[in-house]
């Protein structure tokens, strides 16, 4: 194979890895919690500061990550950020204290907020248009496997080894991750030299961290309602001031002026409403399965990894579909078959055979991972390169909120169907609503998929409606 060519198959490996290493870390340690609770002396609520402290380090530092890579030059920042992850992993093992874990999550967190998208602007950089649908299949799975592993992996690790563990093995993955990105990936940069807007990362990050910490901790009885609503209001009142902000200053740390794009606009909007469904399911599955239908841990591991399963398979075949059908066909008609395997999860009883429930994460696994596929790829199709660096950090923050809203909106639902049912504890029938609540949600990004034009993405996809020609998803003038 030419080295141009492996380099385009390296790269998004390499990227995929980190990515999973990530994604990994931030479900592995839920299940840990009582045993490090244990281990340090602390009640296990408190432990939750563990994950919230994370989740406010990526909240902050993600707006920042597209700055920092332009000025310094992707794959610099990228090694960086990896060994300010792997760095964060050792100091969490090594905590002797809440404080101590508490200061080494948020610098994970730091290095999770410049990895991820930094990373995926690597990859943008470095393949071509016409592979970047297959590029993008990589980094799927990632994000589909490390909630669904990560579970039933930290019980593991927390029955048979020390809860320790959790982070060291971040540490051989870590060194290898720079190696291999020193090799293989190139310092590419754009000249562009656009000022850092400190107010305005002030604004987002404050806005963002508030609305994360918001959902994150709604319906979960960590914290007072007062105390949630103070969070989720003064994270929205910062957010709309941002907005407000970036609409007069000339660069701005989140560029909202993306969303006059069509693809992008209709990719990141539509993406996050089916998102903040699909984010709701890592949530409800293990809680069903373990409470509701009396499964271990490990048992219910085995079962909702089926799900990542099926989005390994579809990476082999997520390019024929899209060039075959297009963006908007494959995102209107998967959006409906995910949403209705979701609501499907809505039968499910402790009669249901475990075969079948098998079956139905497997192949709802798939067509999620389509979905993310084809939204993920669609954002970048007609974004110009020096805007890139923007465009990613636009999507990485528009995907940790809607997955953290999907959390909250999980919790929020079994909260109120168990006030509803005047009871403290779920049963195997407490989930059927949730599970339709969060399909419906999913299936309104189909608003946002409809605008789209018969050829959008046509450069990416290979797709062409009709006749030949450009595609008619064309960039504003300004590009």
């Amino acid at each position: 194979m030419p080295p141009l060519a492996l380099r385009h198959v390296l790269v998004p490996l390499i990227v995929a890895c980190a990515l999973f290493m990530e994604n990994l870390d931030s479900t592995v340690i839920a299940t840990a919690l009582p045993a490090i609770a244990r281990s340090l002396g602390e009640d296990p609520l408190r432990l939750n500061l563990a994950i919230t402290s994370y989740l406010l380090s990526l909240a902050v530092f993600i707006p920042l990550s597209g700055w920092v890579a332009d000025r310094y030059g992707a794959r610099p920042v990228f090694r960086a950020a990896i060994v300010t992850f792997t760095l964060g992993s050792a100091c969490c093992g090594l905590a002797q204290s809440l404080p101590q874990l508490v200061a080494a999550r948020i610098l994970q967190g730091l290095g999770g907020a410049m990895m991820v998208p930094v990373g995926r602007l690597v990859m943008l950089r470095t393949v071509p248009k016409s592979e970047l649908v297959r590029a993008m299949s990589y980094l799927t799975v990632p994000a589909l496997i490390g909630p669904v592993l990560g579970p039933p992996l930290g019980g593991f690790i927390v029955t048979y080894s020390s809860w320790r563990w959790i982070f060291y093995i971040n540490l051989p993955i870590g060194l290898l991750g720079i190696v291999l990105a020193t090799l293989f990936i190139e310092n590419v940069k754009e000249a562009a030299d656009w000022p850092l807007d400190l107010r305005g990362f002030l604004l987002a990050g404050t806005g963002l961290a508030g609305l994360m910490f918001g959902f994150e901790t709604a319906g979960r009885g960590v914290l007072a309602l007062p105390v949630v609503a103070a969070l989720l209001v003064g994270g929205a009142i910062c957010t709309a001031l941002y907005v407000l902000h970036s609409r007069v200053h000339a660069y701005p740390i989140i560029d909202l002026g993306l969303l006059r794009i069509p693809t992008f606009r209709s990719a990141v909007v539509g993406g996050s409403l089916f998102r903040i469904g699909i984010g709701a399911l890592p949530f409800l599955l293990p809680l069903m399965l373990q409470l509701g239908f009396g499964l271990t841990p490990f048992a219910s591991g085995l079962l909702t990894f089926a799900s990542a399963a099926g989005a390994m398979t579809m990476k082999m075949t997520a390019a024929p579909i899209i060039r075959a059908l297009g963006f908007r066909r494959v995102l209107l008609g998967n959006a409906v078959i995910s949403g209705c395997f979701v609501a499907s999860y809505a039968l499910f009883s402790p009669a249901t055979p475990h075969w079948l429930i098998l079956l139905a994460l497997l192949a709802g696994g798939f067509f999620r991972s389509l979905q993310f596929t084809s939204t993920n790829t669609l954002i970048f199709a007609d974004v110009p390169p020096p805007l890139m660096s923007r465009a990613t950090s636009f999507q990485s923050m528009a995907q940790q909120l809607s997955v953290s809203i999907g959390v909250g909106i999980g919790a929020l639902l079994l909260h109120v169907t168990l006030l509803a049912a005047g009871r403290t504890t779920l049963g195997a029938g407490d989930f059927a609503g949730a599970f339709v609540a969060v399909a419906l949600i999913s299936l309104s990004s189909i608003a946002f998929y409809l605008p789209l034009a018969g050829e959008a993405g046509a450069e990416v996809s290979g797709h062409r409606a009709g006749t030949a020609g450009a595609p008619t998803s064309a960039v504003p003038d300004k590009r």
